[in-house]
């Protein structure tokens, strides 16, 4: 008859043995769903396949334990709960970061590629792991950097940095998401003229340009919007198209022209409308005004012998 030290070593072999089967296993059907997916487009598929095995793997690791140890006697089920209680207490984070994967990964939070700021971090989810969302983050312009929080002014571009955030910031601050419902955001160019200048000839140039570039963009938004505004109660309807505001300043007339974008590459739009904008202002014969002083004139010098 074996002792109880034993049946103790014994159910620690099978115990052992049983999780080495599981990770074998998940390994394996990794594996095989890599080599059927390949290396095609099909990327966020490839990912969450890769994150459902994962999970079904740990899964099964719990199953294991708990399926060989739960007929051990009452002294086990109390060091166990012990265990539990101590370990939820100094995990606290943890838990908390492995219940926010479950809720992106049930919710319509943000999904991989998604363009988001999470924690006070910018960027596009690259990779979502247990613990951790992995961000490519975007640069900010000076005049964002102290924002809060930082409104889209000008052109974002990443910063070649790879920024890990915790899953349990989803609970303590707000997710923006840029990309989920609406893959499309409003930016603008504003251009400061003079007043002896026609500020209608200016207005219709940014209109036509704005209009050229944005006609494609504004087409694709229609459906998107229309979905919206079912899901959402949006109190005043929504333009889609460019629209030009004038403002009186001291020095200038400063006229910005709003305009719908794609949620990537908007600096690249940007770029080549004010190119375009430039040129059409030089055939009209229109100048940018900017705060110059000029010297017109140099008061005589008078020399005086005391």
């Amino acid at each position: 008859m074996a002792t109880p030290a034993h049946q103790l070593v014994g159910r620690l072999a099978i115990t052992v043995a049983l999780i080495a089967g599981v990770l074998i296993v998940g390994a394996l059907l990794r594996a095989l769903s890599n080599a059927a997916l390949g290396t095609s487009q099909r990327g966020r598929a490839k990912f969450w396949t890769s994150q459902t095995l994962h999970l079904l793997t740990l899964a099964g690791v719990i199953v294991a334990v708990v399926v060989e140890w739960s007929d051990q006697g009452r002294g086990l089920a109390t060091f166990g709960g012990w265990l539990a209680a101590g370990l939820a207490i100094a995990l606290q984070r943890v838990v908390t970061a492995f219940a926010g994967y479950l809720i992106i990964l049930r919710g319509k939070i943000f999904t991989v590629g998604d363009r988001i700021t999470i924690g006070g971090v910018r960027g596009d989810v690259v990779a979502l792991g247990f613990m951790q969302t992995t961000v490519m983050e975007m640069g900010e312009a000076p005049g964002e950097r102290g924002d809060d929080p930082s409104m889209w002014i000008h052109g974002r571009q990443y910063s070649g940095r790879l920024v890990r955030v915790t899953n349990d910031k989803i609970f303590d601050k707000p997710i923006y998401n840029y990309t989920r419902e609406f893959p499309f955001i409003w930016d603008e160019i504003m251009l400061p003229i003079r007043y002896a200048d026609d500020y209608h000839t200016v207005e219709r140039i940014m209109l036509d340009v704005a209009r050229r570039h944005t006609e494609q963009i504004v087409r694709e938004a229609e459906p998107a919007c229309a979905r919206l505004q079912e899901t959402y109660f949006l109190r005043d309807g929504v333009n889609l198209e460019p629209a030009v505001y004038l403002q009186l300043t001291d020095n200038w007339i400063a006229l910005s022209v709003r305009f719908l974008a794609r949620d990537h590459d908007v600096r690249s739009l940007k770029n080549a409308m004010s190119r375009e904008m430039l040129t059409e202002l030089e055939r009209a014969k229109i100048g940018i005004a900017s705060e110059t002083q000029a010297i017109v004139e140099v008061p005589p010098l008078v020399l005086r012998e005391e």
